[in-house]
């Protein structure tokens, strides 16, 4: 097995573990024994449980990047895109979450952790952001004065959404097919949206 192949698997089963006991439940020796792996490959690897751990987080947020860029590369109005890459980041957020078990919870309680993995995700999500304003702006489709400010916005606004949006309340009481009409209003009032192509 190539070490790509067996540092992903030393991940996998990793994140299993952290979402089946938890981070504090899962020693580096549960990681081998369930990897089939000695802890000698283990520490090839890593260098201890918290290194492991935010290898998980890269891995989970690698999954995210990866479908952000796929909208970012659709050939669709800069309109949907923004919209869909909103939802997109929202339900991949969710979805990490749900499948993680008891991860969840460091995630929330570790949060420090999972913001220090995630900073430079965040800058590539930022930079998907402009590109998606700026060809909004070259298109004409959107009349925005500051799109390093509307990136901003866009970025933290969704980031805001996350923790409504995993266990939903963002809209209470509405399916996120209706709640998308009333985002989709808000966005365009702050895009400026011109309405003819």
């Amino acid at each position: 097995m190539s070490t790509v192949k067996t540092r992903q698997l030393l991940v996998d089963v990793a994140r299993e573990l952290f979402a089946r006991q938890g981070f504090e439940g899962t020693t580096m020796n549960d990681i081998a024994k369930a990897s089939q792996r000695g802890r000698r490959t283990l520490y090839t690897y890593f260098k201890n449980k918290e290194d492991i751990y935010y290898a998980v987080i890269e891995n989970e947020l690698d999954r995210l990047s990866q479908k952000l860029d796929q909208v970012a590369e659709m050939d669709i109005d800069p309109e949907q895109k923004i919209m869909l890459l909103i939802y997109t980041h929202l339900r991949m957020i969710k979805e990490t979450v749900a499948r993680n078990g008891s991860l969840r919870a460091e995630f929330f309680r570790n949060i420090w952790m999972v913001e220090k993995v995630r900073k430079p995700y965040d800058a590539e999500e930022r930079d998907i952001v402009t590109r998606i304003l700026r060809e909004g702006v070259q298109r004409q489709r959107f009349t925005i004065d500051d799109v390093g400010l509307m990136t901003d916005i866009i970025h933290y606004v969704t980031r805001g959404l996350e923790v409504p949006f995993i266990y939903n309340r963002l809209g209470l009481g509405l399916t996120e097919e209706e709640t998308k009409p009333i985002v989709m209003k808000i966005v365009r009032r702050a895009l400026c949206v011109n309405n003819t192509k």
